[in-house]
């Protein structure tokens, strides 16, 4: 059983496989359970712990150093930290930014997250890569790491977690433009991020966010111009009633917009299966080819599983070639006409967009409203407003 010996220190983590690291704590003194992921993000780690997607995991930053500029009251993307525990190699002893309203371990401290400062994240990182995301635990009261294996191993598993509405609004509310109303969107809170709605105001949406188990009949009774469908945790498979919502939203032709776990929602209603990743994708530095025009965006990520290819196929063996290109590009039918994969993973060629070619109705697997991470696909939302003006 790999295990890093460090003296003086009161923190301990320990994989599914046996693995323990042993570190400082830093956060809450608590014990936090969940699955092991790494983020290659080296900036925006206070959207990262407060985004929902991350909830029942514990994240490791490949950067090195976490927590120099503090933490703001501007940034979060929602109104906790979601993560169960944190891995850094080294917090920042101080934080140094105007913005700063307090530091990186008090804000874990206040929100009950444990963290753990090890320096072996490369290893724990490589670990991850080779066996895949396994659960995990960090905790500052238990030393022994056989004791804490034992409970690791009673956890429960991502797979099948149904986690959408755990994290979603208990009720709706709205969000306005600063100007005039040019288009009345329900967006479906599968985890949403408080960046997408904002992104919509600015361009004239005024959105209402509803709860994740809401009704076809409840987002038709709104009438609005069209239905966002957003990120969020867990399998897809186990959300089913977002993916009834999906079809009946689809039956009657509105315009439609999935991100991240609304994208794999999109492609289960369609008829598509979904897989869990061996390790998924996490990070700012994500490439990703548009099929149609061949543009590559640079992309944030935050997902665990993923939309297999019509056939059932998962990622293309050998990266994304010319032919590899045109198998997944490929219409394919569908209860709502043919459809086509719009978007692949150039590093692994992952599905990470779908659309309907007869339909106003796309996803991304990514994350367009850039929090954190590159913007490169803001126009995402752009050609969403496009297609609500269309579908007057």
């Amino acid at each position: 059983m790999p295990n890093e010996q460090m003296p003086n220190e009161h923190a301990l983590l320990v994989l599914e496989d046996g693995t323990a690291l042993h570190g400082t704590a830093f956060g809450a003194e608590a014990e936090a359970f969940g699955e092991m992921v790494f983020n290659t993000g080296m900036t925006g780690y206070q959207e990262t712990l407060t985004d929902p997607s991350y909830c029942r995991q514990i994240v490791a930053m490949t950067a090195p150093h976490i927590g120099n500029t503090g933490v703001n009251d501007e940034d979060p993307e929602s109104g906790q930290v979601w993560v169960s525990g944190y891995v850094v190699r080294e917090p920042a002893r101080l934080a140094s930014s105007w913005r700063a309203t307090r530091d990186l371990d008090a804000y874990l401290r206040a929100d009950g997250v444990p963290g753990i400062a090890i320096r072996g994240t490369r290893l724990l990182t490589r670990r991850v890569r080779e066996q895949g995301a396994m659960r995990a635990a960090i905790s500052t009261v238990e030393t022994s790491p056989e004791r804490l294996l034992e409970r690791v191993l009673a956890s429960p598993q991502m797979t099948g977690a149904d986690l959408a509405r755990v994290v979603s609004t208990p009720e709706p509310y709205t969000v306005r433009p600063a100007g005039p109303v040019r288009y009345r969107v329900v967006a479906v809170d599968l985890g949403i991020k408080a960046s997408t709605p904002r992104h919509l105001a600015a361009r004239g949406c005024e959105v209402l966010v509803v709860p994740a188990t809401s009704t076809a009949r409840q987002i038709l009774a709104q009438e609005p111009d069209g239905v966002f469908f957003s990120n969020g945790p867990g399998d897809p498979a186990a959300a089913t009633y977002a993916v009834d919502a999906m079809r009946g939203v689809l039956d009657a032709g509105l315009p439609v917009f999935g991100i991240c776990l609304g994208s794999q929602i999109l492609a289960l209603a369609l008829g598509l299966s979904t897989y869990k990743l061996r390790y998924g994708h996490r990070g700012v530095n994500q490439p990703v080819m548009d099929l149609a025009t061949g543009r590559v965006y640079i992309t944030s990520h935050n997902h665990g599983f993923a939309a297999a290819l019509p056939g059932g196929v998962g990622d293309l063996p050998g990266g994304v070639g010319a032919d590899a290109e045109t198998r997944a590009a490929e219409p394919f039918d569908t209860p709502y006409g043919p459809a086509a994969v719009s978007h692949v993973n150039l590093n692994d060629g992952v599905v990470e967009g779908l659309r309907l070619l007869q339909r106003p109705v796309f996803s991304v697997q990514y994350h367009p409203e850039a929090a954190p991470g590159p913007h490169d696909a803001a126009d995402h939302f752009d050609h969403f407003c496009a297609l609500l003006e269309g579908g007057r």
